[in-house]
């Protein structure tokens, strides 16, 4: 009988975080101070995230140790599961091997938890009363959700308006752990209320949705911020997927030549990518690492790389990254945990040194990979996995053409479950092809008067 499924028992559960910035030859450019246009040290942040957080951000050291009480709540689904795709295979008939790593057996469904909870932690150690956030899809605004209530913090949640109304039941998911969840833009803050003045129909946009919340967070003394992707503590937190698929692969017998992940603003492709970038930055491997991100929204593709703001109204430091211009409002595709402007500084500067690849799906392409998936494996992927799975079978296909057997890892970062309004309206052909115009993209860039990069 062929084994479908390699467990990690608890005890052999990661105990650091990775910071692969220690193993990186080039290091990422500094942040910027919007008005002098100088390196901003730790202390800038300091209103926003709590001390602990700064510190991992600006890290050197290469592995961070995981607090044992972190560590306890992520015994509650970790370490998560790695299978072997037999039937995905089988279905294409690939000569390839496909594995993926499971992340949606976690409370919320997703692979946003591994930085939740330690946030909270961190949060909650400083004597922070609250916790304002963003979310696109609803997958981050519900981890934190879970993961502030247990440690006794109100949570503010500002979702974009688009996905609030297509995704009730994420919505709900936050409110049984405790959250206010608001529909971003809201007519609560200023940055809301700026962006309503211009468009009273916005369908909102991760970058705005940011904005509200940092404007939230730096007006109250009690309140933090908390990030789910992008930053570089937010990458860090989520090693602990690849560092678990490091182990697994090797109780498979097996490595991968290809590592894919979705990319929305970097810690789902970080998470799983990194301690497999390592081995490459380290003991000379050469796995291939592949971002998959929409056509819809497709910074790595086809953005610049230069320093430009994190949010829409431009309340953030100054952030060296790939960026499709932070005014940049993506089209309201189902995938909206993907729907952002800007990539992670870490991931870009990979990008740029051409250590990583990056690939773009359209949406109809992405949900046709979830539907195969879902009748090969029998998981229903949210959109955004969908948008990895589209690769991988790009992948296994050019394996068959060429007669090679590649073993490829994937990060199946969440399932569907509520995310099934997407799929119906993909089987009554209300879904379209929809890639960004190149006049789109040129439009959005032109506005920017962030510096470049040399």
């Amino acid at each position: 009988m062929k084994t479908r499924k390699f467990i990690l028992s608890e005890k052999e559960m990661p105990e650091h975080w990775y910071n692969i910035t220690a193993s990186m030859t080039n290091k990422p450019l500094p942040p910027l101070h919007p008005g002098t246009l100088q390196p901003i040290g730790p202390e800038a942040l300091a209103p926003l995230f709590p001390m602990e957080l700064i510190k991992q951000e600006v890290t050197s050291e290469k592995w961070v140790e995981i607090p044992d009480e972190v560590r306890d709540l992520y015994a509650i689904w970790r370490p998560s599961p790695l299978y072997r795709a037999y039937e995905l295979e089988k279905a294409l008939d690939t000569p390839a091997k496909i594995y993926y790593k499971y992340e949606g057996v976690s409370p919320a469904g997703s692979h946003k938890p591994n930085t939740a909870i330690p946030q909270a932690y961190y949060n909650k150690q400083e004597g922070v009363k609250r916790i304002t956030t963003e979310t696109g899809a609803g997958q981050w605004g519900s981890a934190l959700s879970f993961a502030c209530q247990h440690f006794g913090i109100e949570c503010e949640v500002y979702m974009v308006k688009v996905s609030y109304d297509s995704k009730p039941y994420r919505k709900l998911m936050m409110n049984t752990w405790g959250a206010k969840v608001y529909s971003s833009p809201t007519n609560h803050t200023q940055a809301g209320r700026s962006i309503l003045d211009m468009d009273p129909n916005s369908p909102g946009s991760l970058g705005i949705a940011i904005s509200e919340a940092i404007e939230r967070a730096a007006s109250d003394e009690h309140t933090k911020y908390a990030l789910g992707s992008v930053l570089n503590h937010v990458l860090m937190h989520q090693t602990i997927i690849g560092q678990e698929a490091v182990k697994q692969m090797e109780l498979a017998g097996d490595m991968p030549d290809i590592v894919v992940a979705p990319f929305g603003g970097g810690s789902n492709f970080a998470g799983i990518s990194f301690p497999f970038l390592r081995l490459n930055l380290e003991e000379g491997k050469h796995i291939r690492c592949i971002a998959s991100e929409p056509a819809s929204c497709p910074k790595l593709t086809r953005g610049v790389f230069r320093y430009d703001f994190g949010d829409t109204v431009g309340m953030t430091p100054l952030l060296p990254m790939y960026t499709l211009g932070h005014n940049f409002v993506p089209a309201p595709i189902h995938a909206g945990g993907l729907r952002y402007h800007g990539a992670g500084v870490i991931v870009s500067q990979l990008l740029k040194d051409k250590l990583i690849e990056a690939r773009s799906h359209d949406q109809l392409e992405c949900f046709q990979a979830g539907v195969l998936f879902a009748k090969a494996e029998g998981i229903i992927p949210a959109p955004e996995a969908s948008h990895a799975i589209a690769t991988v079978i790009q992948e296994a296909i050019a394996a068959k053409i060429s007669g090679e057997s590649k073993t490829i890892l994937f990060n199946l970062c969440g399932h569907g479950h509520f995310d099934m309004q997407s799929y119906e309206d993909y089987f009554a052909n209300k879904l379209v092809k929809h890639e960004v115009t190149a006049a789109d993209i040129a439009d959005s860039l032109s506005k920017l008067t962030t510096p470049e990069i040399a």
